[in-house]
Order: structure tokens, then sequence, then C-alpha cells
């Protein structure tokens, strides 16, 4: 029997630590593999919501001491953050996707968008919002 998948959008900040601790939590009560997304429509590594090398391979050993079999991809500049975190969603066929939230003014929303919204509004699997 396949192992349900959850498809988890991270970025090396509170908001995603939130998010990873919130999957760790699903994937344990579910039997479910992470599939973590990093992910920026910046053009380098340097995007804030890029994470570096070190940062996955710390990510990759955190989950592999929690015993959480796990895979990381990592998309920066092809897609945008929703999009790709969307296209894992419908990739792996997951039963959940998990998200960190921040607060955001409504101008701020407005000028930039928001991946969550779109991920909420669009992702055919249920969605798990939380908060940092």
């Amino acid at each position: 029997m396949d192992r349900d998948v959850i498809v988890v959008g991270w970025t090396p900040n509170a908001e995603g630590e939130a998010a990873i601790e919130a999957a760790v939590a699903e994937a344990g009560r579910h039997d479910a593999v992470l599939h973590v997304v990093n992910a920026s429509s910046g053009r380098s590594h340097a995007d804030a919501k890029s994470a570096s090398d070190e940062q996955l391979d710390a990510l990759r050993a955190r989950l592999s001491g929690q015993g959480v079999e796990h895979d990381v991809e990592q998309s920066v500049g092809s897609f945008e953050p929703a999009e790709a975190i969307l296209d894992a969603a419908d990739r792996h066929s997951a039963a959940l996707v998990v998200l960190g939230l921040r607060r955001r003014t409504p101008v701020g929303k407005l000028l930039m968008g928001s991946t969550a919204q779109r991920v909420l509004l669009q992702s055919k699997c249920p969605v798990l919002a939380v908060k940092s």
C-alpha cells in the first residue's frame, strides 16, 4: 500500500519552521511521507525565501533525525512559489499541503499577491495553513 504524501512549502524563516513542525506532526499522525518544496521566483539563492545548500542539508538532517521519510526539492526562478507547490501536490497526488502564514496588510496583499491565498484557492487537496 502506498503511503500518503504531504507537500510542505518551506522557507528558511519563522513561517517555514511553523510549516515544517505542523507537517512533521501530520506525517506522524498519518504515517505519511513529506515532500518539502523550497521555491522562489527570485533569480538567485540570495532571495530571502530561497534556502542555501547548507540550510537544505540541515533540514534534511533534521527530518532524518526525527525519523521522517522525506524528499526536498528547490525551485529558484523557474516557477512562482504557489505554482511550484501546486505542481508538487499534483505530481505526488498529495493528501495534504502545509503552508506557513505571515501577517500582511491588505495593501501588501494587493501589491505582492499571496502564495498562500493562491494555494488555498487552487489546491485539489486540503491545505493546512499555520501561523508562526
